[in-house]
């Protein structure tokens, strides 16, 4: 299992890669799996730990990004004819090693940070072996495993029956997450608002959201940890994701429904996928019609919300999911369908005895 090294697997706050990561690592072990988890050195896993980074670049600025990815990844692929399969959690750095080795290399496509980084993917298409975090995700011009969803221990979000009295934003503060949109929607329809996560673009904090704390109930509550995140999940009306980009796939939005809480996002991106409109949240174009949805939302039954997490987005079907893909790739079986028409179908993994048993 080859991690980001950005975080700590799992990560003490943000860092979903490495949550999928962890969630996935601890879940094959579950199972019986033998895995070798490569992240940094303060990981915590049940798995064997091989770390080459004292601990993530993105919380230690001594640990230098380029330096220690590269030590990183060589380390995994060094050791690839131990293994069965590797399964690249990492980005699209790993799919340059990957002809240098006979161990087949999964890769897990968590959305495209830029145009950029296609000519990599495209490459590589011939034997990348890609898995989709989602359908709206999937690129035209790759060829595709699976779709497979991310999925998370509903045990972890406490489910709470009766609405909260406050909006919640929670995410990466940044243009693309739409926070300033958030405070609008809060601000027209006389609520409170609690806006939660990194800064990952420090000017649009200072000119689009700082000038509104403390006013009208809006705060700040900063990065929050696991307690804190679902605490805040669970106590909110309801989460305000309006986002201005195709969102790959957006775990705060499947934490928010386990807690209970309906989520009310823009129609982009994987959002259609998650949330169902009219049901676990709303899915609307534009302020306004965010607006109102906060007054409708509180209608919605939040055990509704829980029990399509319940149905949909659990780790142990994640895990069950990349098992028996795993399983049919290290045993050499075919592609999930042919490569010429895989490309724009949805091929989620089907779940057999192969994914229960190592």
């Amino acid at each position: 299992m080859l991690a980001s090294i950005a975080h700590r697997t799992p990560p003490r706050g943000y860092g979903p890669w490495e949550q999928v990561a962890s969630t996935l690592t601890e879940g094959l072990v579950a199972l019986g799996h033998d895995v070798t988890l490569f992240a940094t050195a303060d990981s915590i896993t049940s798995a064997r730990l091989h770390a080459e980074a004292p601990t993530g670049y993105e919380e230690d600025p001594g640990v230098d990004a380029k330096v220690h990815e590269g030590l990183h990844i060589a380390a995994a692929f060094e050791r690839a004819g131990e293994f069965d399969v590797i399964s690249n959690q990492f980005d699209f750095l790993p799919l340059t090693f990957s002809r240098l080795v006979r161990t087949p290399v999964v890769t897990t496509i968590h959305g495209f940070s830029s145009e950029a980084i296609l000519p990599v993917y495209r490459a590589y298409d011939d034997i990348g072996r890609y898995v989709a975090i989602s359908d709206a995700d999937r690129h035209p011009d790759l060829g595709y495993e699976a779709t497979i969803h991310h999925g998370i221990d509903p045990a972890r979000f406490t489910f709470r029956p009766d609405p909260g009295e406050h909006l919640l934003f929670l995410g990466r503060i940044h243009p693309d997450k739409g926070t300033h949109l958030a405070i609008e929607v809060a601000r027209r329809a006389g609520l409170p608002l609690v806006i939660a996560g990194i800064v990952q673009d420090e000017s649009y904090f200072r000119d689009r959201v700082q000038p509104h704390l403390g006013r009208g109930g809006i705060s700040y509550a900063g990065p929050v940890g696991p307690a804190e995140r679902d605490a805040l999940l669970g106590g909110a009306l309801a989460l305000l994701h309006l986002i201005g980009f195709a969102e790959p796939f957006g775990l705060s939005v499947v934490e928010a429904l386990a807690t209970g809480t309906p989520v009310i996002a823009r129609p982009l991106g994987s959002m259609p996928e998650i949330v169902r409109h009219g049901r676990t949240g709303y899915l609307v174009d534009d302020v306004v019609g965010a607006v109102d949805a906060v007054r409708r939302v509180a209608s919605l039954s939040r055990r509704d919300c829980r029990d399509d997490v319940e149905a949909r987005f659990t780790a142990g079907r994640m895990v069950a999911d990349y098992a028996t893909l795993f399983s049919r790739i290290a045993g050499g079986g075919p592609s999930a369908i042919s490569r010429s028409s895989r490309s724009g179908t949805s091929t989620t993994a089907n779940r057999t005895a192969a994914s229960l048993a190592p």
